[in-house]
């Protein structure tokens, strides 16, 4: 009996620490994995350490994992797509330039938004991605059975699916994930440039100063591609942040009190307010979508919801054939029922509502 047979199949490209822990996840899953890197060392380590099932690209794999460094992810996308028959997708954290470098109805750009302190294999979790955001950036040529089908698996893995432009993610992801990885290390240049006070300054360094410098311990080589790809990203958001910090220094040179207290209350407030996951199936209720027969119609439903602030909680597609209707059933919080009602009436989608029981 053949492997595609006895059950799903995926391949990993880059079995390191992200790619080591979508192998794991999914074989903890039941999938059959198989796994190549360009270190013939980390390759065998996960296959003895029991991440990968086998060694090579299998060609009939359902879907084939892309995670290798930014630089080298549209090389090894195009390697996938011509030596495999599956759907692809790729865990780079830059996506503009390798969305618009493929061109095919087989890619999906993804971007699990997790990681661990440790390098490599030595940080690889099959829970992971538990309760972490995985961004998909569909773009023009993506077809929609390709993206239902890489969603379906990013939930399998535990994680939610949200779904935006490459230009949209890069943009985001440099507020939110790369500045705040330049400002730690900043932070930590500071404290150590301090010679005279090194000693004393680090050992003063407690519970707030550790947290917001953890993620200085990243790979530097790792950050320096990232940087240089999602450049003009960065230095948008750099900006705005000096802008910041140059409105908090005036404050503290007028002795402003009042308008420090309302930043810090505004700050406070906006971090209370970051949104979680749905936990309760009460608050939930259910939009059955008719996806129509256009090319990028079933992402659409995702994108609309990135841009409305609405929370996914599951999802299924129904049908979804070439060349024929779909039906989406998708999970929601109640309360944004009508936001996400109006919305999808607005992009000539025409759902039924239901709550749930």
């Amino acid at each position: 009996m053949s492997e595609t047979a006895r059950g799903r199949v995926a391949n990993v490209i880059g079995t390191g620490l992200i790619g080591g822990s979508i192998a794991a996840g999914l074989r903890a899953r039941g999938w059959i994995v198989h796994g190549e890197d360009h270190d013939d060392d980390v390759v065998r380590r996960a296959h003895r350490d029991g991440l990968i099932d086998n060694i090579g690209l299998h060609r009939e794999a359902d879907i084939t994992f892309v995670a290798v460094p930014v630089m080298a992810l549209t090389d090894s996308v195009n390697r996938a797509i011509h030596e495999t028959e599956g759907i692809v997708t790729d865990a780079g954290s830059v996506k503009s330039d390798v969305a618009s470098s493929i061109d095919h109805p087989r890619f999906v750009p993804g971007h699990p938004m997790a990681g661990s302190e440790l390098d490599g294999l030595d940080g690889a979790d099959p829970n992971m991605f538990d309760s972490a955001v995985w961004v998909l950036t569909p773009t023009s040529s993506t077809n929609d059975r390709s993206f239902a089908f890489v969603a379906s698996v990013v939930t399998e893995l535990g994680s939610e699916v949200v779904a935006v432009t490459p230009q949209a993610h890069d943009r985001l992801v440099a507020v939110v994930s790369h500045l705040p990885h330049l400002t730690a290390a900043g932070l930590m240049h500071l404290a150590t440039g301090r010679s005279d006070e090194h000693a004393a300054l680090l050992r003063l360094a407690a519970g707030g100063f550790r947290d917001m410098t953890r993620i200085a311990a990243g790979r530097p080589d790792i950050w320096i591609d990232i940087c240089s790809q999602n450049s003009a990203a960065i230095s948008e958001a750099l900006g705005d942040m000096i802008d910041m910090l140059s409105t908090i220094r005036g404050s503290l040179d007028r002795d402003d009190r009042q308008s420090l207290l309302a930043m810090l209350t505004d700050a406070r407030d906006a971090r209370r307010n970051l949104p979680g996951r749905v936990t309760d199936p009460t608050q939930l209720c259910e939009f059955r979508i008719r996806i129509p027969d256009r090319s990028g119609a079933a992402a659409e439903v995702f994108t609309l919801a990135a841009e409305l602030g609405v929370n996914i909680a599951n999802f299924e597609v129904v049908h979804m054939a070439e060349g024929a209707r779909g039906l989406a059933v998708v999970l929601i919080e109640r309360e944004h029922s009508d936001l996400f009602r109006g919305g999808l009436l607005a992009r000539g989608f025409h759902p039924t509502v239901s709550a749930l029981s």
